[in-house]
C-alpha cells in the first residue's frame, strides 16, 4: 500500500496540560498554537508515524501573569526556545487502541515518553474528506526537561507538581 499523510485539522483538536497546584488543585493549560501529521503505511494506523509540534508563546493558563511566568527562563524559555516538538519510535496497537511512544523536546533536552491513545474511529464528514479521532493522554516528570523552577510551601509540598498530565482531542484529515 501507498504511504498516506493525514494532517491535523486544528479547528477541531485541542492539546491540553495539567498540573497540580499548591498540591491541592489542578490548574489547566493549553497550547493554542500547535500542528501535527501522522503517516501511515497501512489501512490502519498501527506503525504509522507521527509528529508534532506547538509554539510555547501559544500556551494559554487563562492568566496573563502565570502565561508570563512560563514562557520566560523559570520554565519554557520561550525567546530561545520556542517550539516542544515530538517525533514517534513507535505506533502500536494495544488492543483496539494504541501505544505512541517517541521523543518529546522541551527546551534543550530530549527524552522518551509513552502516550494511551483511544481511537476514535474513522469518518467521512459533510464535505467528502476522510476524518480520523484520537484521545492521547499521559504523564512525564517536567524536571526532566529542565522545567525545575518551584517553591516550597511553609504548610508542606510545593507549589508545583512535578507531574505534568497530557490529554489531547485530535482530529486528522486525510490528503489526497
Amino acid at each position: 500500500m501507498a504511504t498516506t499523510k493525514w494532517a491535523l485539522d486544528p479547528m477541531h483538536s485541542e492539546l491540553q496540560f495539567k498540573v497540580k497546584h499548591l498540591m491541592i488543585t489542578t490548574v489547566t493549560g493549553s497550547f493554542n498554537d500547535f500542528s501535527a501529521e501522522l503517516i501511515t503505511e497501512s489501512e490502519d494506523f498501527d506503525g504509522a508515524t507521527v509528529s508534532f509540534k506547538a509554539g510555547v508563546d501559544s500556551v494559554d493558563t487563562g492568566n496573563g501573569d502565570r502565561d508570563g511566568h512560563l514562557k520566560s527562563g523559570d520554565f519554557f524559555n520561550a525567546d530561545e526556545f520556542p517550539s516542544i516538538t515530538f517525533s514517534s519510535t513507535s505506533f502500536s496497537k494495544a488492543g483496539g487502541d494504541y501505544k505512541l511512544t517517541g521523543d518529546l523536546t522541551i527546551k534543550d533536552v530530549t527524552k522518551p515518553v509513552t502516550l494511551d491513545v483511544e481511537f476514535g474511529g474513522t469518518v467521512t464528514d459533510l464535505y467528502g474528506q476522510n476524518k480520523a479521532g484520537f484521545s492521547i493522554s499521559g504523564k512525564f516528570n517536567r524536571t526532566d526537561f529542565g522545567l525545575t523552577w518551584n517553591a516550597a510551601l511553609e504548610t508542606g509540598g510545593v507549589v508545583v507538581s512535578e507531574e505534568v498530565r497530557i490529554l489531547g482531542e485530535l482530529q486528522f484529515v486525510k490528503q489526497a
